[in-house]
């Protein structure tokens, strides 16, 4: 038997990009205090922040439609701004990964419930 879908939860999906959010700071901070042999991990975790503050609006995450059109208009861009980053082109490249990842899981509707801080 199938399960019935799961109806959206927007609360949830804020609540999930808020925690992201954070994480991915502390995880700027951390990779920044380590030095050069960590600057990917600093790019990759720019990325995760700018893509969490690109989607963080509400008329976005209210509605499924609305926040898989919003992320399939950011897979769309050019070249995505950020200053402080150490390589443009690690940085989009980590920038569409997370929005790809957000694309699946906005149209499974799956894994917006775990808020922990590793994923």
């Amino acid at each position: 038997m199938t399960d019935p879908p799961k109806a959206w939860d927007a609360e949830l999906v804020g609540k999930w990009l808020e925690r992201r959010l954070a994480a991915a700071r502390h995880d700027q901070a951390a990779a920044d205090r380590r030095g050069y042999e960590a600057q990917d991990d600093y790019d990759k975790a720019a990325a995760e922040e700018w893509v969490c503050r690109a989607l963080q609006s509400p008329d976005c995450t209210g509605d499924q439609v609305a926040l898989a059109r919003r992320i399939k208009e950011l897979i769309g861009q050019d070249d995505y701004r950020a200053t402080g980053i150490y390589d443009d082109i690690r940085f989009e490249r980590h920038v569409r990964g997370h929005l790809r990842k957000l694309a699946k899981m906005t149209k499974a509707n799956e894994g917006f419930e775990k808020t922990l801080r590793y994923q």
